[in-house]
């Protein structure tokens, strides 16, 4: 599984970066946490607010920071 943080690298951004590797840690998934900041690529998405999150290539949360909890409802998915 791969789970990609998209964002320039501000504060809410970082956030949730921290958020979904506490949620890996927790759901004990097998998954690697990438951080996009090119805004290209974030475009390609499809994405306009950031931090967006992104499970397998999926876009799954777009513009708010989501906790720990949440991510991992959405690992189990």
């Amino acid at each position: 599984m791969i789970i990609k943080i998209l964002g320039t690298g501000c504060p809410k951004c970082k956030k949730l970066e921290t958020s979904a590797k506490k949620a890996v840690q927790d759901a004990d998934v097998d998954a690697t946490v990438e951080k996009v900041t090119d805004v290209n690529k974030i475009m390609d998405y499809g994405v306009m607010m950031t931090p967006a999150l992104v499970i397998d290539e999926e876009v799954v949360s777009a513009g708010r920071v989501l906790s720990p909890k949440k991510i991992v409802e959405l690992l189990n998915k």
